[in-house]
């Protein structure tokens, strides 16, 4: 494949091949946060006298994520972002294998939020391809590679509940490493260098962040309104496992892993969301992404006991964050496009944070009110976000 350069785009088949491979590995990066939430319950059996630290686990790797988007995240904008996706992984592949050797549950909890650290190298797929597309396919490009995260988010249950149900939850975290090697491959094989939009030193780097949050107004929109919602979704991952755990279900990490298939319907909204929002704007796809998202826990509420349900609201509420998150970014990068991996680590570390906020809510909700009290939880996050959205319409 050839290499393709910021200078001139490239043709529309050269570009879509680089889409998939960034899709590829944004999914597969984002894919190792994740592989700990099916295993909760196995887990707190590993760990007995721990149990009382299990919220730790995804709350921990959520926060690692949120610091590395913004230790090395900014670094896109100043370095070769293949490289810098490289040594991510290789940190990443220690950390995995902490995991994967962890004898007690604060270890295996310091070792989530190096996984979080690092995993951070996927939110540098967006930039790259908004770096790579025309502005009239900036919403569709985003919409591919935000496709291939979401996927790789809900899969990652799936195939961490069927490893975990035949081979143990260490299994996990060693297959997690074998993945990584391969992705460093598809790297190396198809991903043209970057080109660095930005010389400014380290420290001076980090601290236009602050300069960034100031001067753009939308991007303080776009930061609340997606950290609100991604808390909602992470609420409802968070506490799934043991929900169907407990009566009247009693099942294992393998079906808590298979909604994460039944959630990946969702994922093939973001291309047609990217297209939407080339052509209506990213305002009205928000708006359409916070009412499902609001609808979603109605209906979750509703199904204590009925896994039919469950499935509908899994649906309806991955399709209106995937909805909301190709929105976001798409506006995110509009704003100053030789800031992009700045502006994307403001958005995105808002965003993760939203996410430990929301797994750690819907862990406390569950033991203090059960699933209802997770639904009502949910309802609220989805209020933040309508509240910020209409003050922004104001």
């Amino acid at each position: 494949m050839p290499l393709l350069s910021s200078g001139c785009h490239s043709s529309d088949r050269s570009l879509r091949g680089v889409l998939l491979v960034l899709a590829i590995f944004a999914g597969m990066a984002i894919a190792n946060i994740y592989y700990n939430q099916p295993l909760l319950d196995n887990l707190r059996r590993a760990f007995p006298h721990d149990a009382s630290l299990i919220g730790g686990v995804p709350t921990a790797t959520q926060l690692g994520f949120a610091v590395g988007m913004l230790l090395f995240a900014p670094l896109g904008d100043r370095l070769d972002r293949r490289r810098l996706m490289l040594w991510q992984i290789g940190g990443l592949c220690v950390a995995l294998l902490a995991a994967a050797s962890a004898f007690t549950m604060p270890m295996l909890i310091i070792a989530s939020f190096a996984i979080g650290l690092f995993a951070s190298t996927a939110q540098q797929a967006g930039p790259f391809a908004a770096e790579l597309a025309s502005p009239t396919r900036r919403g569709h490009a985003i919409g591919i590679v935000f496709s291939g995260l979401l996927l790789g988010i809900l899969l990652a249950r799936t195939v961490s509940g069927f490893i975990a149900g035949y081979f143990g939850w260490r299994a996990v975290f060693i297959v997690a490493i074998v993945f990584m090697l391969a992705l460093s491959f598809l790297i190396i094989r198809y991903l043209p260098p970057s080109q660095p939009t930005s010389t400014l030193s380290y420290g001076k780097l980090l601290g236009s962040l602050w300069h960034l949050i100031v001067e753009f107004r939308g991007l303080r929109e776009a930061a609340l309104t997606g950290a609100s919602l991604f808390a909602a979704f992470s609420l409802f991952w968070s506490v799934l496992a043991l929900l169907l755990a407990n009566k009247p279900f009693h099942l294992g990490p393998q079906v808590a892993g298979m909604f994460g298939i039944i959630g990946a319907t969702g994922a093939m909204a973001a291309p047609w969301a990217g297209k939407f929002i080339d052509r209506r704007g990213a305002r009205t796809a928000i708006s359409l992404a916070i009412g499902l998202v609001a609808l979603s826990f109605v209906i979750l509420g509703f199904s204590t006991t009925s896994i039919i349900g469950l499935v509908i609201g899994v649906i309806v509420l991955d399709v209106g964050v995937q909805v909301a998150q190709t929105s976001n970014q798409a506006r995110v990068f509009a704003l100053k496009p030789e800031a992009r991996s700045r502006l994307n680590t403001v958005y995105m570390i808002s965003y993760f944070l939203g996410g430990a906020v929301g797994s750690a809510t819907g862990i406390a909700a569950w033991q203090a009110y059960g699933w209802v009290g997770v639904c009502i939880a949910g309802m609220l996050f989805s209020l933040i976000a309508t509240a910020n959205h209409l003050r922004a319409l104001l």
